[in-house]
């Protein structure tokens, strides 16, 4: 693996205990026994860990460009371990929703990779942020209450990675010409 592709792996097993952790410490807590929040745009709250999860979604996808499935399986896998060293009262809530997660980022991003990078990347990111977004919440704190906050803060931070390829492809595109 190439020091870039073992850096991007590193960025992307960092966000899953940088998500747990802030879910814990950073933001506001309504109530005991409820997420940390920030506010994430709309008017809408969001766990603190969100951040990190848009992050890790566009991470994953760049990753299987760069290693393959295969690798990313592995890579997931090790994810969904790490999350129980962070935040043992999160990390059947997290393990589930991430591993689900990410299986449907992949599956999309997949679907779409051919036909278009940037769509792939952003359609994956939304698929698997809802996802990740509505089980996390629910097996963690027995409610959906934060789920659109949830999504939108993974999506604002999707779109945000999908411009940046967008910009990186075009400026790589003219600097070939």
């Amino acid at each position: 693996m190439k020091i870039k592709h073992v850096s991007t792996a590193a960025l992307y097993l960092a966000t899953i205990p940088l998500a747990n952790w802030f879910i814990s410490h950073v933001g506001n807590q309504a109530a005991p026994g409820l997420p940390h929040t920030i506010p994430v745009g709309f008017g809408y709250q969001a766990p603190s860990g969100v951040l990190f999860i848009g992050i890790a979604l566009f991470a994953r996808d760049i990753l299987q460009e760069a290693v393959g499935k295969r690798h990313v399986l592995f890579l997931i896998a090790f994810g969904v371990a790490l999350s129980y060293l962070i935040n043992p009262a999160v990390a059947t809530a997290s393990a589930i929703a991430f591993a689900c997660g990410e299986l449907a980022d992949l599956f999309v991003y997949t679907q779409i990779k051919q036909r278009s990078q940037i769509a792939a990347i952003f359609c994956s990111g939304v698929i698997g942020s809802i996802i990740d977004s509505i089980l996390f919440l629910q097996i963690a704190f027995g409610s959906t209450m934060f789920w659109q906050g949830q999504v939108i803060g993974k999506v604002l931070i999707t779109a945000l990675c999908a411009l940046i390829v967008w910009i990186k492809s075009v400026v790589s595109d003219r600097v070939h010409s």
